[in-house]
């Protein structure tokens, strides 16, 4: 068993080696991105399925609460966490439609639409990507193999070169820590404790 774990731990270091070679430009252009979306009064609306579901949680929670330095809050939502407007919108328009009604209802021009799926192509993320397009909002992709369709809805797309699950929501949460300290060391001074 010893061995197995090492082979994991391994095959995690080696997907964000390879990651690291490709993706580091498109994690300082999504950085860009956000602290620019923050600065000018925006907000950052982030959503998933699933592990990308917590994922979103984490992230905005990162944003909103603090990362490594007492601060303000920044403005960020996870669209996953509202169990009466999920299964609301599921119940009456269906599962696809989840994030699309909360970007319609919560997006405007200069906010960004954060999508996340391993895979690329989850429906209700794809269609909120597009909804958010359409409205004005910049749009990242968050995902992983090749891409998967969400790429032709995104204005920025970071694809983890894998195809492995697990690994890739390894390297996704990375990214987002990545972001949130270079977008704190950015934007926030500290505020002394007392």
């Amino acid at each position: 068993m010893e061995e197995r774990v090492k082979r994991i731990f391994e095959e995690s270091i080696s997907v964000k080696e390879r990651f690291l070679i490709q993706g580091n430009t498109q994690v300082v252009g999504l950085t860009q991105m956000v602290i620019e979306t923050l600065e000018k009064g925006g907000k950052i609306l982030i959503f998933g399925n699933g592990g990308s579901a917590a994922d979103a949680q984490h992230i905005a929670a990162e944003f909103v609460n603090r990362f490594k330095r007492e601060r303000h809050p920044l403005a960020a939502l996870a669209l996953t966490t509202d169990s009466s407007i999920l299964t609301s919108i599921g119940n009456d328009y269906g599962y696809e439609f989840v994030f699309v009604k909360q970007i319609e209802a919560l997006g405007k021009p200069g906010d960004m639409a954060w999508g996340i799926s391993t895979s690329g192509n989850s429906l209700n993320v794809n269609l909120a990507l597009k909804k958010a397009r359409e409205m004005g909002l910049k749009t990242v992709a968050l995902t992983g193999g090749n891409g998967g369709r969400m790429i032709d809805y995104a204005d920025l797309s970071i694809i983890v070169p894998s195809f492995n699950t697990p690994r890739i929501q390894e390297v996704h949460i990375t990214i987002a820590h990545v972001v949130c300290e270079l977008t704190e060391e950015a934007l926030c001074k500290v505020i002394p404790t007392r």
